[in-house]
């Protein structure tokens, strides 16, 4: 059976965690690879709305081993009430695992994102505040605190007493804020740590035994490849690496044991917080997108910055992770729009360019270039094969595959999972 990794093709909020639910029946692990809890997936499950955050989109499905990878850093309490939530709602999370390895985010984690934010004023990047940028670069600092810890109290203790005094000095010479005690942490994550020791386990063991057993392995990615640090919108970008190459380093498995890549794209474009948004619809139009599509953030409720398809980002996306095939989604929420504009490539300073440039100043100064096109003015929420849509719809869709140059296998004309046209059989 294939390992199939899927990845937001653009800011995040492309509609992972929908795909992810419609695939994860047939699964027997989903494993999520990136991000923390400043990534958020809806899912619809059984006429449920759930947010999820840091818990994969498989937990539905009793079957499916979820697996939190070491490449997800952790907010014990959110990570709690996320559980709490489902359990009271009538969802086991029996299946759950979560990898010893997976860095935790601490008190001062939070506190030190939003000190640091407050601080850049006008130049503030947008984070959610949850404190995940400060645990990643703890992580790369070597002063992280890994779940597994929470399974020995002593070993607990001295990594905090290592660690904390540092961060101290920090919050109190540099922000002028009180220090955080030592104990009072210590005693909150130890008593976090008893709760969650049944689901701390080797993550990478258990995925790498279902993929020696062929088993179907769904990888599930948070954000998307425009927000990665490496290949984003620098230094508007978030802190894991949401492209496939996360998928590698954040479970423990090999690229070539990856046989599959789903690019995940919306029909339009969207973006949560500060940094360029080229095809960004500042009308009456993107109100409309936003208010037919209900775009406001699952983690922080923020309204969403919407804009036409950028064709640019789509075919940069399709060439750092190698898309061996594209879902599309919300296209029903297009429906009523008279006409449809697509960026075909970007002009700035008399150059055109079909990829986005490195400095994110120099694409504040792009100007999209747009190709248009008729829009069909008919409902698609109820089609469900690719030959029923209007033609006009047809249209728009075989033009983005073009641009992205993958093809197209799925596309979602709505929330619920039956509300999709298969193209092209995934499994």
């Amino acid at each position: 059976m294939p390992t199939m990794a899927i990845i937001g093709g653009q800011w995040g909020d492309e509609g992972k965690g929908k795909i992810v639910d419609l695939m994860a029946e047939k699964a027997k692990v989903v494993a999520r690879f990136s991000g923390g809890s400043n990534a958020g997936h809806t899912v619809i499950h059984k006429g449920q709305e759930f947010g999820l955050h840091l818990i994969p989109s498989g937990i539905f499905y009793p079957q499916v081993t979820c697996v939190i990878g070491n490449g997800v850093v952790i907010d014990p309490a959110l990570l709690l009430k996320e559980i709490d939530l489902l359990n009271q709602r009538g969802v086991s999370t029996a299946n759950l695992v979560i990898s010893d390895r997976a860095h935790l985010v601490m008190p001062y984690h939070i506190l030190l994102d939003g000190l640091e934010e407050e601080a850049r004023g006008g130049s503030a990047i947008g984070t959610t505040r949850k404190g995940i940028g400060p645990v990643f670069a703890d992580k790369v600092a070597r002063l992280g605190i890994r779940a597994g810890d929470l399974l020995e109290n002593d070993a607990f203790y001295s990594r905090l007493q290592t660690v904390l005094p540092h961060k101290n000095k920090i919050l109190t010479l540099i922000y002028g804020v009180p220090p955080l005690s030592t104990e009072d942490i210590c005693s909150q994550y130890l008593a976090y740590g008893e709760r969650l020791a049944p689901y701390i386990r080797d993550t990478e063991s258990i995925v790498q035994e279902a993929l020696a057993r062929g088993e179907w392995v769904l990888l599930e990615g948070a954000q998307g490849t425009m927000l990665d640090p490496e290949f984003g919108t620098y230094p508007y970008v978030t802190s894991g690496t949401p492209t496939v190459a996360g998928a590698c380093t954040g479970l423990g498995i090999s690229p070539t044991q990856i046989t599959s890549i789903l690019g995940i794209y919306k029909v339009y474009t969207t973006r949560v917080g500060s940094g360029p948004l080229p095809t960004e619809l500042c009308d009456e139009t993107g109100d409309q997108i936003r208010e037919l599509a209900h775009e406001f953030g699952t983690t922080t409720g923020r309204p969403r910055r919407c804009g036409w398809f950028d064709g640019v980002v789509g075919r940069y996306s399709a060439r750092v992770n190698g898309f061996t095939t594209v879902a599309l989604t919300r296209l029903d929420i297009l429906d009523s729009l008279p006409k449809i504009k697509v960026c075909i490539g970007y002009e700035v300073e008399g150059k055109f360019l079909q990829y986005p440039p490195a400095n994110a100043a120099t694409l504040e100064k792009c100007k999209p270039i747009y190709e248009d096109m008729a829009g069909w003015q008919k409902p698609t929420s109820h089609l469900r094969h690719f030959q029923d849509l209007p033609a006009e719809a047809q249209a728009y869709v075989n033009r983005l595959e073009k641009i992205i140059s993958s093809p197209i296998a799925l596309i979602s004309v709505g929330p619920s999972r039956e509300q999709v046209i298969v193209i092209k059989p995934l499994i």
